[in-house]
């Protein structure tokens, strides 16, 4: 694929290749979350949380640098972008430290949440982060929601109800769980994916600034923010245990997934919105279900069916009245404009 002429700019970006940036969403996120669900509730030696958060940021700066030195074609530009856009610019790391350290606890908050909840039930339950970017993009971006989807917000706090009124029976894996605590971890998630989601597409939109610098400028911080995190929260352990204790082939499959999957999530929100991501969020909720049952035996009930499918469709709902949000919208031009909605 051609970096620069479909991640370069804007206007060369076709819906074909927005769709395809969806399905490998779609695809990451609903592996991601059984293969993590998989690896917090195995017998093995349970790995730090904290280094995994850790290593995806490092894993994911890497490959934005390399994209990067692909997209300026010559090793000249590439070291005059990284002078200019990173060494020379402070204030522009200082601001990306801040959806750095929302998305560092947003990843760690995912990690206690699937220790303690079945996969299906912590994918569905997610989905409020829908409502909660829908405030933060009302506040942060003054864009204005048409009244179907204020209608498919309550909706889908309804089905978040549902499924957890009676999430589901008794599945195969035994292990020590606090719905609780999960259910805390994932409200947690939810208001640092709207927040983090909506400021860094503020800041994608509001320069010319190629996506992966900004990338690179966000994984820098990200990686001394989650670096801090590791030593104050297991820093103890770590040194007596090793910073890669309990890795498996497992835990570098969830790495790599995490670490893919947040690059294709910059480009949809650079090229789309971070509403456009609801569209993924249905069909993974609907492969996370299916693994559960046949990974964990998930015994599916009627409330948790009814609630995962008010999910689904006010996802869909939420999505239908849309305008072109590529930019980010100003002055009178844009008050106009949104009359046709978002």
């Amino acid at each position: 694929m051609d970096i620069k002429g479909n991640w370069g700019t804007t206007d060369n970006v076709t819906l074909l290749f927005k769709l395809y940036c969806l399905a490998v969403m779609t695809l990451m996120a609903a592996a991601y979350t059984i293969a993590l669900r998989y690896t917090r509730t195995s017998d093995k030696e349970l790995y730090f949380s904290t280094t995994a958060v850790c290593i995806t940021e490092v894993i994911k700066l890497l490959l934005s640098v390399g994209i990067l030195a692909k997209e300026t074609g010559s090793l000249g530009r590439f070291k005059a972008s990284l002078r200019e856009n990173v060494l020379g610019s402070p204030k522009e790391l200082l601001k990306l430290s801040v959806p750095s350290l929302v998305y560092a606890v947003q990843n760690n908050m995912a990690f206690l949440a699937l220790s303690n909840l079945d996969a299906a039930v912590y994918q569905v339950t997610y989905q409020l982060k829908i409502p909660c970017t829908a405030l933060c993009t009302v506040l942060m971006l003054n864009r204005t929601l048409s009244k179907l989807q204020w209608v498919s917000v309550f909706m889908l706090c309804a089905g978040v109800t549902l499924v957890q009124w009676k999430p589901a029976q008794a599945t195969k894996v035994v292990v020590e769980q606090n719905p609780l605590l999960g259910f805390g971890a994932i409200a947690i998630a939810v208001l640092c994916s709207g927040f983090a989601g909506v400021y860094f597409e503020k800041v994608l939109k509001s320069s010319d600034t190629s996506l992966w610098v900004r990338n690179i400028q966000m994984y820098l911080s990200g990686i001394i923010v989650t670096l801090v995190g590791v030593y104050l929260s297991d820093g103890a352990e770590i040194k007596e245990k090793g910073f890669f204790y309990g890795y498996t082939y497992y835990v570098w499959f969830v790495i790599f997934l995490a670490s893919v999957g947040g690059l294709y999530t910059s480009v949809v929100v650079k090229y789309t919105d971070n509403i456009m991501k609801g569209f993924s969020a249905a069909a993974a909720i609907v492969l996370s279900t299916i693994a559960s049952v046949m990974l964990f035996g998930l015994q599916i009930t009627l409330t948790f069916a009814l609630g995962t499918l008010l999910v689904c469709v006010s996802i869909y709902l939420y999505g239908l009245p849309r305008q072109d949000t590529t930019h980010i919208q100003q002055g009178e031009t844009a008050s106009k404009e949104r009359v046709i909605g978002v």
